[in-house]
């Protein structure tokens, strides 16, 4: 993702956009762009794929300008979450089952 994460990064660079993104902004932006993806499905099950990656890039994009605003980095946190969650859904309980973990 290191050359994502650059481009993105640059691009908000060459626009001067900087100013605009607060960790408030950038996360309000997620939450909108993650409306616009869940729209894509609002009526049924068919979707337009191009549609749909083009709305989760913007999630993607946000999600990482709001990593850098924070200054963590973004497989950093993903892991370790997955570890936490690992600990929370082990296999043994909860392999094909959908339940949440205060379920299992």
């Amino acid at each position: 993702m290191e050359k994502a994460k650059d481009a993105v990064l640059e691009f908000n660079k060459e626009r001067d956009w900087d100013q605009f993104h607060s960790p408030e902004n950038l996360a309000k932006s997620i939450a909108i762009e993650s409306g616009e993806l869940l729209e894509c499905f609002q009526w049924n099950s068919h979707f337009d794929k191009d549609k749909v990656v083009g709305e989760l890039a913007d999630v993607v994009n946000y999600s990482i300008l709001l990593a850098d605003k924070l200054g963590v980095d973004l497989e950093t946190i993903v892991l370790d979450k997955l570890e936490v969650t690992r600990k929370k859904y082990p296999v043994e309980k909860c392999k094909g089952v959908s339940s949440k973990y205060t379920e299992l």
